[in-house]
């Protein structure tokens, strides 16, 4: 009877278990579905193949191209719903699932840099505080850092003092700006912004520099190399020296014009180069050439005339001479030479209705001095075959004399490198013979372009080691006279002096 009361009592043990499991199993009815779209904050732009996940931990699943996702069959209860995408930050957001019924989740993910930090401020470094500079050209320089190393693009803002001005130089990339039209005499404010791609711009404090006033007693003229551009500058009789043209642009060969006071020079554009005029201080800069430019054998090697009293510039293009006047007008041909050899240079006295040209073939050879009137036509010719280089030609004021230079060795190069080079005097009235003056020249130099002085008495002139590679320097000698040269400029070539 006890073995029977025990087994039913199992027995009804066992059937209340089984009942109680039933009851606490989930039916298909206690899932819900989570769903939702992936932008990129601000723009609203749907971001595809972000990872999704939740926490109690579900399915893991991506979005697609839409930034849409979902997740099934997800047990009812709250969830943590994070989106995982690289260069984002991740996004969290709750989730309430509930039976048989979706929750929408929209995630706006913001970039990784969204912490982003803020370049530097600016530190001006040139111009210095209250520096006076000698040129109306100025190289800004400053310093600043990214602390994630972000490119930085600025903006460069300049004032003056003479009136309401602000000149504002966008979208610089690097912490450094050039600026060639500055106004001499003025005082200038400038302040530098600096800004990444996540955050506003920040300031510098503000820099002020003074552009020295116009040089007035500035006679002579000539050319310096910097950076592999030939840069004009004109120099008083003490040696104080003032730039005229643009370190970034190549300006060479300048003439002054006293009545006209103003400066003629070349500048090139790639391989082509023009004829400019500007005032005595470097303002002004007005192109002149157009359709008919300067040309020759070498651009380094041609030269142009702007005779006193006179607005007409001459120049020449291949074998031919023309002038035109110094505001772009009235190009005129001059000259063609009538064997095809290339005009070189020329000296230009109008008021004697006299002009004096090199002429040379194409490698700088063959080199002629004849002389022509104003119209054209064939005076003489005073020196002709020459088989060496020459360069540099100039007319005394009675029109009587030439001065040029030429190499007595007469080598001949592709690149026309010149060995022994001297500067000679040609009496035009007497026909010579030519006259050597390159007084106590060093061995292994050249004398180039030579320029009679304001007197006479003199030649400014440029001179150099005949390697075609060392520093040239501008000398003066005493025409006639023993131990006179003179240095006055180094690093200096193409002189003029007026």
């Amino acid at each position: 009877m006890r073995e029977r009361f025990t087994y039913l009592s199992y027995l009804s043990l066992l059937l209340i278990f089984l009942v109680s499991c039933n009851e606490d199993r989930i039916s298909e009815n206690d899932f819900g579905i989570i769903r939702g779209k992936v932008v990129a904050e601000g723009s609203n732009e749907p971001l595809n193949n972000v990872r999704i996940s939740t926490s109690p931990v579900t399915s893991t699943i991506f979005t697609d191209a839409n930034g849409n996702f979902e997740i099934k069959n997800v047990p009812v209860g709250d969830y943590s719903v994070t989106a995982r995408l690289d260069g984002y930050l991740a996004g969290f957001e709750p989730a309430a699932v509930v039976t048989s019924k979706a929750v929408n989740v929209i995630f706006e993910m913001q970039i990784s840099t969204a912490n982003n930090k803020p370049p530097s401020a600016p530190e001006l470094i040139n111009p210095t505080e209250n520096e006076v500079l000698e040129s109306t050209e100025v190289v800004f320089e400053w310093e600043s850092t990214d602390p994630e190393e972000d490119p930085i693009t600025y903006t460069l803002e300049l004032r003056n003092d003479q009136n309401e001005d602000v000149l504002l130089f966008e979208d610089i990339t690097e912490p450094t700006f050039t600026y060639s039209d500055l106004t001499l005499g003025v005082q200038y404010f400038w302040q530098v912004s600096a800004k990444d791609e996540y955050n506003p711009a920040v300031l510098s404090s503000v820099g002020t520099f003074k552009v020295r006033n116009a040089p007035v007693d500035n006679r002579f003229l000539f050319v310096r190399n910097i950076n592999g551009n030939n840069v004009i500058f004109s120099a008083d009789e003490e040696g104080n020296e003032f730039q005229l043209t643009s370190e970034n642009t190549n300006s060479y060969r300048p003439r002054r014009n006293v009545s006209a006071n103003r400066i003629a020079y070349l500048q090139t554009t790639g391989a082509q180069a023009d004829i400019y005029t500007m005032k005595r201080d470097g303002t002004d800069k007005v192109k002149v050439t157009s359709n008919v430019r300067p040309n020759g054998f070498d651009l380094n090697e041609i030269n142009i005339d702007w005779p006193e009293n006179s607005d007409r510039i001459y120049f020449p293009n291949m074998d031919k001479l023309y002038q035109i006047r110094s505001n772009g007008q009235n190009l005129t041909l001059v000259y063609q030479t009538t064997d095809g050899s290339l005009i070189s240079e020329m000296a230009v006295s109008e008021s004697a209705n006299l002009i004096v040209l090199k002429t040379n073939n194409l490698n700088g050879y063959n080199v002629s001095f004849i002389t022509i009137s104003k119209n054209g036509n064939l005076i003489d010719t005073l020196i002709s075959g020459l088989p060496g280089g020459a360069s540099g030609l100039d007319l005394s004021v009675d029109n009587n004399t030439i001065v040029y230079s030429y190499d007595i060795s007469e080598f001949q190069s592709n690149d026309y490198r010149r060995l022994n080079s001297k500067i000679f005097t040609f009496d035009i009235s007497t026909m010579g013979p030519a006259v050597d003056i390159s007084a106590e020249r060093p061995n292994g130099t050249n004398d180039l372009d030579p320029i009679f002085a304001p007197n006479e008495a003199f030649v400014i002139f440029t001179n150099t080691s005949n390697d075609g590679i060392s520093q040239k320097d501008v000398y003066t000698l005493e025409i006639g006279e023993e131990e006179t040269r003179e240095l006055l400029f180094n690093d200096a070539f193409m002189p003029d002096w007026e």
